[in-house]
């Protein structure tokens, strides 16, 4: 199982990326956990420690150091969302970008 955290501003263009991702995971075969919340949520379900990768949307790229630091503590990746993938919601891009991150490789 695959846990998949996606970090945002507003939550509507995230959240149909998401159902986007469930489909891509679902064509691969792959058993996955994708949500989405708000950059202000977030720090609950990083100390949970239960996520593989943090993706955050191009809205909130500025948090991206503060996330990082959030993240090592539980050695998990984090990277900013392609804005290209992102505007097109092209979730099976975003999804092979998150399964690169989880086996270790960007």
């Amino acid at each position: 199982m695959k846990t998949i955290m996606l970090v945002c501003a507003a939550g509507m263009s995230t959240s149909l990326l998401v159902t986007k991702m469930e489909k891509a995971a679902e064509a691969r075969g792959v058993e996955a956990k994708i949500f989405a919340l708000y950059a202000s949520e977030a720090d609950p379900e990083i100390e949970k420690g239960e996520i593989n990768v943090i993706l955050l949307g191009p809205q909130v790229r500025f948090m991206l150091k503060q996330f990082e630091e959030k993240a090592a503590k539980i050695n998990v990746p984090v990277e900013v969302i392609n804005m290209q993938d992102y505007g097109m919601m092209n979730g099976e891009k975003v999804f092979a970008t998150a399964l690169k991150l989880i086996d270790g490789g960007a």
